[in-house]
């Protein structure tokens, strides 16, 4: 972690630091002051609660500093105008002086899986550092940035969005050397207003590169094919399609995992994923090119896609009392959720859906949701779905034949049907949007299966 005179930061970010504290160092930065570390950066925030009313109790923990609009007395400060855009700035500051490659991550599903998996690609060769759960915003992303070692090589910055503009931001803040778009669903659409709208959104990630910067995407996603001769930075595609330079080729499903072949260059190479489910094949693949752009041999790419385990809340699958369970449950959209349902199908035993809402989907949430209840019919024995839009999956699912489906407004009713239901051989899958917290189902339910 790299250590920060408040004097080095000021110049960073345009801040005033009182001479006699200007050589007060300072490792890492934190808004939370309750989660705040010794010899951290508070940093004041004006937001719903003002951040300043938590200064006393963040020096009381040992902050080494504070980045605030305005300091009520005699301790270590940045004064600056904005605090949350300061932040920023410290962290575009110090990845200046850093002498690493960067890569910016977006896309709509499983960019978060992808980040993973191109750490684990480049961690065989490089040093590298990576985004942390939920650090992939405007406040996440700096702090996480003055968090990674200083030292590092490679560092792999997940990117996410929900309006125009915070990825431009993101982007001139990192300024990627790789960039990489994994998908355009329709995660947000609410916002964006269509699908179009999230290109354009996604593509701000070229706004912060350089022109000679290398964007890497999804070959087999239509807008984003379509969307190759109106960029400015190199581009690579990479996919199953022929036309992608980095390809994967004889994907298939085993016992033990994902395999296929990687064609590139007139060269190929075999991977194995252990992991269920054909979305992930382009999760590895960005992975796979990524590497290769950055010089990791074939056998290291091998290594690290072979041992790669998904993060905690997404697809973690688990025997539990003679249940499978797949938890999935750290957010959902239409894509996410039809690729969650075909693992669910690819499982043998009677198969138990325990589905959310899907947020942010504006206009498309009834089609959207409808459409799940449908694939739902068809992949699970029983649905149990929560929350106000789940109504319209409810819906979906019984005009496509589903007999053993219920809608429920409150999580304990669901959790306590669930109890009564699941058998010794069932598979249970749990997946929702964030806020629908499903994952206090889930654990009502193992609580209640240990009982």
């Amino acid at each position: 972690m790299a250590r920060i005179s408040l004097e080095q930061a000021a110049a960073w970010c345009g801040g005033r630091v009182d001479p006699k504290y200007a050589r007060v160092t300072f490792e890492g930065a934190n808004i939370d002051s309750r989660k705040l570390e010794p010899g951290q950066l508070f940093v004041a925030l004006v937001a719903a609660r003002d951040g300043h009313d938590f200064i006393p109790g963040a020096l009381e923990k040992g902050a080494a500093a504070v980045l605030c609009n305005h300091a009520d007395g005699d301790y270590p400060a940045i004064v600056v105008e904005d605090t949350r855009i300061a932040l920023g700035r410290i962290a575009a500051g110090l990845l200046k002086q850093m002498d690493a490659k960067i890569i910016g991550v977006t896309g709509s599903v499983g960019k978060s899986t992808t980040k993973e998996m191109i750490a684990a690609v480049l961690g065989t060769t490089y040093k590298v550092c990576k985004t942390p759960a939920n650090h992939n915003n405007d406040l996440g992303l700096p702090a996480a940035v003055l968090a990674m070692d200083a030292d590092a090589e490679a560092l792999v910055l997940e990117m996410g969005m929900s309006h125009f503009g915070e990825i431009e931001y993101l982007s001139c803040m990192a300024k990627p050397h790789i960039g990489v778009i994994i998908n355009i669903g329709t995660m947000h659409i609410e916002n964006l207003g269509s699908q179009e709208g999230i290109l354009r959104a996604k593509l701000e990630i070229t706004k912060g590169m350089d022109e000679d910067g290398k964007l890497l995407l999804y070959g087999d996603d239509a807008y984003l094919w379509g969307a190759k001769d109106s960029l400015q930075q190199p581009v690579s595609y990479f996919g199953t399609s022929a036309q992608c330079a980095v390809r994967g080729e004889d994907v298939r499903q085993t016992p033990d995992g994902i395999e296929f072949t990687v064609a590139y260059d007139r060269r190929a190479f075999p991977v194995h994923l252990p992991l269920e489910g054909m979305h992930y094949v382009s999760d590895a693949l960005a992975a796979v090119s990524v590497g290769l752009e950055l010089g990791v041999s074939p056998e290291n790419i091998q290594k690290g896609l072979g041992a790669f385990q998904t993060m905690q809340g997404r697809q973690e699958i688990f025997q539990h009392h003679g249940c499978t369970v797949i938890s999935d449950c750290y957010n959902a959209g239409p894509e996410s959720m039809a690729a969650a349902l075909h693992v669910l199908g690819n499982r043998p035993g009677r198969k138990i859906a325990v589905l959310g809402d899907m947020l942010e989907l504006g206009d498309h949430s009834q089609t959207a949701h409808t459409q799940v209840g449908q694939l739902a019919a068809q992949k699970a024995d029983i649905l149990l779905c929560f929350g106000p839009q789940c109504a319209h999956m409810l819906q979906g699912a019984l005009q496509s034949g589903m007999t053993h489906a219920s809608h429920y407004t409150d999580r304990d009713a669901l959790a306590d049907d669930l109890l009564k239901l699941a058998q010794p051989g069932d598979v249970v899958l749990f997946k929702g949007s964030r806020g629908m917290k499903m994952e206090l189902i889930l654990e009502k339910f193992t609580a209640g299966t240990e009982k």
